[in-house]
């Protein structure tokens, strides 16, 4: 039979379950709406939606490549505690495949998609993990990329994931190490830019005149002449690139030399062209605003 909106949006106000979890009910149940309460307590989905508002925050960054594949995701849960779950990480290395395979479009695309078993889509893996963990789980973000040679690093058990795609046709030991320490570094340094030749232009006039403002300021440079004073802070962007920008960047296992100079070097040693392309760094939870318990608050609201 047919469902309708507004029945759905009942139950939805009945379980608080989500729309989709209370549409299968009543299909499920020929419409029945006492027998589809029934059906998502039984499934354990009655209330999921409103755990859904709870800030999720934790969880894992991930990275892998699957079948030449580079992928990189970003799943969130309410805790540590089952960020580091078994059940939790399997689903998101599974999820890492379904991406590689599927190749959707978007997060809501990839809700849609077939699970690594053919059985469900990922919306239905997605909720099976709710039954186990009882928490928020969010499928934040993903990057996928295809093509030259592409290495995953995954830095602290999911604190960061990181995926380094190379424009090389060499996929010598030599060059896959080279990917990892790339990866390592973009890790340890987070870099805002792959190259100063792509550094925003608007980026570098702001810069700019933030520091021209400060040195003319500085009694120091009272007496120097605005060109030299413009000179000082055109060195000062330069050495700022190399805080910002990979490529120029020192090569933190290195001696002297930059990410650029070592990129070189290896390709020399394997004989091919190589070049960074492209990086993605995921940290889990960068930009979500965590939700601050305050103790005393709450106990004086439940004794009050």
């Amino acid at each position: 039979m047919a469902i309708t909106a507004a029945a759905v949006n009942e139950l939805r106000k009945m379980t608080g379950s989500g729309l989709m979890d209370c549409k299968k009910a009543l299909q499920a149940c020929d419409g029945d709406m006492d027998k589809a309460v029934d059906y998502l307590r039984e499934k354990g989905l009655a209330g999921a939606a409103k755990k859904a508002d709870r800030v999720a925050a934790e969880g894992a960054a991930y990275a892998a490549v699957v079948d030449g594949v580079g992928v990189v995701v970003e799943v969130n849960c309410e805790s540590d505690f089952v960020g580091g779950n078994d059940l939790f990480q399997a689903f998101v290395r599974d999820l890492a495949v379904v991406i590689a395979k599927e190749n959707p479009a978007d997060v809501d695309a990839l809700a849609s998609c077939k699970w690594v078993d053919g059985t469900m889509t990922v919306a239905d893996a997605k909720n099976e993990l709710f039954l186990s963990v009882r928490e928020n789980i969010q499928i934040r973000r993903f990057a996928r990329v295809e093509g030259g040679v592409s290495v995953a690093y995954v830095h602290m058990g999911g604190k960061i994931g990181v995926l380094v795609n190379l424009d090389t046709a060499s996929t010598a030991d030599a060059v896959i190490e080279l990917g990892k320490d790339v990866a390592m570094q973009i890790a340890a340094m987070n870099p805002q830019y792959l190259d100063k030749s792509l550094v925003d232009e608007a980026f570098i006039a702001h810069e700019k005149e933030v520091r021209l403002a400060a040195a003319k300021a500085d009694p120091k440079n009272a007496k120097k002449p605005e060109a030299i004073i413009e000179k000082i802070v055109m060195g000062g962007i330069e050495k700022y690139y190399k805080e910002i920008c990979l490529l120029q960047q020192a090569y933190v296992k290195g001696e002297g030399e930059d990410v650029a100079a070592h990129v070189a070097a290896v390709a020399k040693e394997v004989g091919a062209p190589i070049a960074v392309k492209s990086y993605v760094r995921f940290e889990k939870g960068e930009g979500i605003e965590k939700r601050q318990d305050d103790l005393a608050a709450e106990v004086a609201k439940m004794i009050g």
